[in-house]
This record gives structure tokens, C-alpha cells and sequence, in this order.
């Protein structure tokens, strides 16, 4: 459930709701494509835009249409106790793991991070992945940070930003994190323009954007990098540099919600007002690069 590839579906939102037909159909095409556990309600699944009402329903739909599939649940809000009930929503909506963010509008001191997850993981039942999602939290975790959150009871996973592009740089960062915490935590990148590189330096999963709604295109980078083919691997990320370079000019979030509705996966718009999807030539490149790239099902 912590290795391999996980998907990071959007909530699609229509009508300034939650298009739960169009939520039901991304999370069962990726059933149908067997990764190995869908995230939802990350930050590709705009989980901070959401009420708590609406992110248990999200969690209620995920659980019930990825079928065999592990289902990781976002519960990072701004204040403990908003955690806690979201915790509580998931487990009893029958989520298999929690994903959790330090969510704050005050900067965030390092022991205020770690109290944080003490308190998820001394009341929570399953297991916790932790967070690091410096662009949105505003957040750095230390690599100290890591190994003392990495101890406590619960934690399965480390969701760590993008590594360098050079695989001997990732590496030495993947060996400075494993230094630090317990040998059944798993390390998993972000960062999909250079996770192939994350993934040859050792990490064991993927969370990945790009596979929340072309799994299929994700498989083909994983796949050969977990059985050691790098340059297989390595080929297949740099054919979808195009997108890769949409990712680093418009964010990811845009782009996958402009594929989704390109490939009628969901209504335009499918962003939270006040979010804005991509530009029209930006669409329109992103459009010729999924032709050119044979990313249709």
C-alpha cells in the first residue's frame, strides 16, 4: 500500500459542488488500471477547498468505487481538532491509510509539526503518511524532523518534494532521509518531472499527480524503473517533457484538471473558484502534446 504507484485523483467540482458522478469515474478508472493504492483528497484533490461534509462524502466515494484498492485519505486541516474529525470520517468511511499535511495560515514551528503527529497517531488507527508538501503548506520538514515523526507509532510513510534531476544528488538525499527513520517506513517522491529520478535513487512508491488521471502513462515510467531498467525509465519520463514543462509553467493541478475534461473525464470547468484552469494556449499545447503523445485510452 506504500510502495509502488499512487494515484492522486482531482475532486472535480461543478456547479461550486462536488461532482460526485465525475469523482466516481476517475477513482474506478484507476481501480480498472490496478495501481497500487489512490490517494484521494490530496492536494491534486483540493482537499483544503472543501467543507468537512463534502470531504467525507469524497471519502465515502473513494472507498466504495476503488473497489480491491487501498484507498490513502488527505485529513490535514488548520487546527488539531479539525484533523481529528477527519481522521475519525475516514476510518469509519473505511479508508486503509491518512495523509497528512501541517496545514497553517501562522508559520508552523518544527515542535508544533511534531505535536501534530503525535496527537493523529496516539488516537488514530491507521496508518499515517506524512506530508511534505513545501509549495502549498509553506512548510520545510527538516531531515531531523523526519527521523523524530518517522518514530512515533503509526507512521508508514514519507511523502518527500521533488529530488534532483541528477540521480547521484537523489540518491545521497534518499540515503540521508533512510538514515533517519525506522526501516519499515517507506520513502515516496513527488515531484513528477523527476520522480523517475526519485524512483532509480530509491524510493519505493510514487504519489503521484500524473497517474491520478493517465495511470497508464505513469505505469510505463514505474514499472521499469522498480525492475531496474533505468534507461527504459528514464525514456519514457523525458517522451512527456512537454507536459512536464506545463507542469512547471502553469502547476499540476491545472494541467491534469485541462486533461480530465479534455478526455471527457469531467464538466468544465472542475476547479474550486477561485482557481482558473489552464490559458487557452496553454490548453492548446497541452492538447497537441496529448495527441502527439498517444495519450488517449
Amino acid at each position: 500500500m506504500f510502495t509502488g504507484r499512487s494515484a492522486f485523483p482531482l475532486t472535480p467540482i461543478k456547479d461550486d459542488a462536488v461532482d460526485e458522478t465525475a469523482f466516481a469515474r476517475l477513482v474506478e478508472r484507476l481501480a480498472a488500471e490496478n495501481v497500487d493504492s489512490v490517494t484521494a483528497l490530496g492536494s491534486t484533490g483540493s482537499y483544503a477547498y472543501l467543507s468537512t461534509r463534502e470531504r467525507a462524502r469524497v471519502t465515502e466515494l473513494a472507498v466504495e468505487h476503488a473497489q480491491h484498492v487501498p484507498v490513502l485519505v488527505g485529513v490535514g486541516a488548520l487546527r488539531t481538532s479539525d484533523v481529528m474529525t477527519h481522521v475519525e470520517n475516514a476510518q469509519r468511511a473505511g479508508a486503509s491509510g491518512l495523509l497528512l499535511a501541517p496545514m497553517s495560515y501562522q508559520p508552523l514551528t518544527e515542535d508544533e509539526v511534531y505535536s501534530l503527529f503525535r496527537t493523529v497517531t496516539q488516537n488514530a488507527s491507521a496508518p499515517v503518511v506524512v506530508y511534505d508538501n513545501p509549495g502549498t503548506t509553506r512548510f520545510t520538514f527538516s531531515t531531523e524532523l523526519y527521523g523524530r515523526i518517522a518514530a512515533l507509532p503509526g507512521i508508514a510513510s514519507i511523502k518527500i518534494p521533488a529530488v534532483s534531476g541528477e540521480l547521484h544528488q537523489a540518491r545521497t538525499r534518499i540515503d540521508e532521509i533512510r538514515a533517519v527513520i525506522p526501516e519499515h517506513v517507506t520513502i515516496g517522491v513527488s515531484g513528477d518531472p523527476t520522480a523517475v529520478t526519485g524512483m532509480l535513487a530509491g524510493c519505493d512508491a510514487w504519489y503521484s499527480v500524473l497517474a491520478g488521471t493517465l495511470p497508464r502513462a505513469a505505469k510505463r515510467i514505474i514499472g521499469p524503473a522498480l525492475a531496474g531498467h533505468a534507461a527504459e525509465a528514464v525514456a519514457e519520463s523525458q517522451r512527456l517533457a512537454p507536459l512536464w514543462g506545463l507542469f512547471t509553467d502553469h502547476g499540476s493541478l491545472r494541467v491534469v484538471a485541462a486533461i480530465a475534461e479534455h478526455l471527457r473525464l469531467t464538466d468544465h470547468p472542475n476547479l474550486p473558484a477561485p482557481l482558473r484552469g489552464l490559458p487557452p494556449t496553454a490548453r492548446h499545447h497541452l492538447r497537441e502534446a496529448i495527441e502527439k503523445l498517444a495519450l488517449l485510452p
